[in-house]
């Protein structure tokens, strides 16, 4: 019996089968006894697909048997790339993907080493987690795919793992703490380095372990420069990704170190001088010191943040300053009456300001002041909102705002001569303001700039 049913499978002979099963319905379970390969190995082996179908059909315990050579049905289907054969054992279960042969391999090993790309998806599409298996050599399948040459299995599992999160993964290490980068230099294996090197590729952390040692000490460049004649062109693009020998890492480790003792030294007296200096100072003096503004301490985003408030807060104010005018606003029409004798106000009208009516002089001063601190306010939002999104929007609600304002300076001062100025201000005022203060800026630099030179020649 276990000599036809092995000639069967040799065959793919379907026919035969089914009378064998019929006159013996244990006959395939019986081939679990069998020293070798099974009738399920063999078909597996020949590719017969209905034969497998019969088997499986008859005996599914069959598919988790190993051979003498430690090769499930699932391994010699996964390392021949019979697809259909691959699906078909994989109806019988999910746990077949994690059955270890020899040397610690499952399926998805065998199939990673031998390039099948199909059958590698379809492995993974029934069970992602067996991705993670590695050999009894503590090899993954991204080792075992880049120590065999197999690019096209190494793209389409790193594919897997990105599109499904799993990125840590290739950062595992093999035997003597190799990493990919280790593997790819000893095979000088371009295309893994071009592929995880993109500036493109999703998964950027594992440019991180570029630097990575194993456990001879040696660097991925190490290994690269150090295996036969070096390839310029993967040795280019390693030191473009941050890749450095081991002796490069040395010195620039030992030159920070460096640079932080002088730094740390340097810091330290100017502690020392700010310490001395605050002993001589009196008290009143010491506070002065301590909230004075320090540009080597501040950040030049939190310098604009604080002016950002203050010319807010200026504007709030100047805004509002000329919305309640010192002594307020007329409440009512007035006009004299020439036959009385007792003593009457000046003639005003409502709306129009008290003091603009009492005190010209004073209202213009306060007015023209007023404005200079309101426009120099929305001179610094502008500058200090340039480039921001939304910068337009932001421009649009700054014109607005000093629209409302001239209007309302000319509204409420009183009529005449005195009206008049406040429009000619409201409209020159917010152009030479600008201007003068870039004129005034650029002077006052050109003169610190002389001083140098005139002491010098002197």
């Amino acid at each position: 019996m276990e000599r036809k049913l092995i000639e069967a499978a040799k065959k793919g002979d379907v026919l035969t089968l089914h009378n064998l099963i019929e006159g013996d319905p244990l006959a395939l379970k019986a081939t679990i006894l069998f020293e070798g390969d099974s009738p399920l190995h063999i078909a597996c082996i020949g590719g017969y697909l209905d034969f497998v179908k019969v088997v499986l059909s008859s005996g599914p315990e069959l598919a988790a048997e190993l051979n003498q050579d430690g090769l499930s049905p699932l391994h010699i289907a996964s390392a021949n790339g019979n697809l259909e054969i691959v699906k078909e054992l994989l109806k019988v279960g999910s746990q077949l993907c994690f059955v270890k042969g020899k040397y610690g391999r499952i399926p998805l090993h065998y199939a990673v080493c031998k390039g099948r790309k199909q059958v590698v998806r379809e492995l993974l599409s029934c069970n992602l987690e067996c991705i993670e298996e590695t050999t009894a050599r503590g090899e993954n399948c991204f080792h075992l795919a880049i120590t065999n040459n197999q690019f096209v299995s190494f793209k389409e599992l790193v594919d897997f793992v990105v599109r499904h999160e799993k990125g840590e993964i290739l950062k595992k290490k093999a035997r003597q703490e190799n990493n990919i980068f280790h593997l790819a230099a000893y095979g000088k294996q371009y295309e893994v380095f071009d592929l995880l090197l993109d500036e493109n590729f999703h998964y950027k952390e594992i440019v991180d372990h570029i630097n990575s040692l194993n456990e001879s000490g040696l660097t991925p460049l190490d290994v690269l420069l150090s295996n036969g004649v070096a390839d310029r062109e993967l040795e280019e693009m390693v030191r473009a990704s941050g890749g450095k020998r081991f002796d490069e890492m040395q010195a620039t480790l030992s030159q920070q170190n460096s640079m932080v003792a002088s730094h740390n030294s340097s810091h330290h007296h100017q502690q020392q001088q700010q310490q001395s200096r605050r002993r001589s100072q009196s008290a009143s003096g010491r506070l002065a010191e301590y909230l004075k503004f320090n540009k080597s301490d501040e950040s030049p985003s939190k310098v604009r943040a604080t002016l950002l408030v203050l010319a807010v807060l200026i504007g709030t104010a100047t805004y509002q300053a000329v919305l309640s005018p010192p002594g307020g606003v007329w409440q009512d029409d007035f006009w004299p009456d020439a036959n009385s004798t007792i003593k009457q106000p000046p003639p005003h009208t409502a709306g129009k300001a008290v003091m603009g009516t009492n005190n010209p002089v004073a209202y213009g001063l306060f007015l023209f002041f007023n404005s200079m601190g309101f426009f120099m306010s929305l001179q610094i939002i502008y500058a200090l909102t340039s480039g921001i999104p939304m910068g337009l929007e932001i421009r649009v609600s700054l014109f607005a705002l000093t629209f409302t304002y001239d209007t309302c300076m000319t509204t409420l001062a009183p009529p005449g001569t005195v009206s008049l100025f406040f429009v000619v201000i409201s409209i020159v005022l917010p152009l030479i303001m600008p201007l003068s203060l870039v004129a005034a800026r650029d002077y006052r630099m050109g003169r610190r700039c002389s001083f140098p030179s005139t002491r010098g020649s002197a």
